[in-house]
């Protein structure tokens, strides 16, 4: 019961660790805003997320195999899947602003210069959508935990 309780806390400090840097970027991310300063910290907060975005797998993954219910109830589950592939969505979809945000990075190191405001709307938008997608994880998780699916 200790086992499936830490397990359960080190998955939920890696989910609120995700949310948090997402969200930083997302308030970052704004044209008005950027300056070389946090072109750098957007470079280090993505790094961040994604860290917590790998914690988040591999705290999920162990539940699922050291938990109390075990892997038999969890990957038979459609609501599991559904998480993953939300959460597989949102991975795929963080490519772009990681990409962004390195391209920055080094165009800023070697001439000075910052993005767009086109770029960093883009980019700003593709952070905006992982958020909001991340936000439904929760409610799969909240049927799952309670038997449905």
């Amino acid at each position: 019961m200790a086992l499936e309780a830490i397990l359960a806390y080190l998955h939920l400090l890696a989910i609120l660790t995700m949310v948090v840097f997402i969200a930083s970027e997302a308030a970052l991310c704004r044209i008005e805003w950027l300056n070389a300063k946090v072109v750098e910290r957007l470079v280090r907060l993505d790094a961040i997320y994604a860290g917590a975005a790998v914690a988040v797998l591999a705290t999920g993954v162990a539940r699922t195999i050291w938990g109390v219910k075990g892997t038999a109830w969890y990957w038979t589950n459609p609501l599991l899947h559904i998480k993953l592939t939300l959460f597989v969505v949102v991975a795929l979809l963080s490519i772009g602003p990681t990409r962004s945000y390195l391209r920055w990075r080094k165009r800023l190191r070697a001439d000075g210069t910052l993005p767009t405001e086109a770029e960093v709307r883009k980019t700003r938008k593709l952070v905006m959508i992982e958020a909001h997608l991340i936000a439904l994880v929760p409610l799969a998780a909240v049927f799952l935990a309670r038997g449905f699916g």
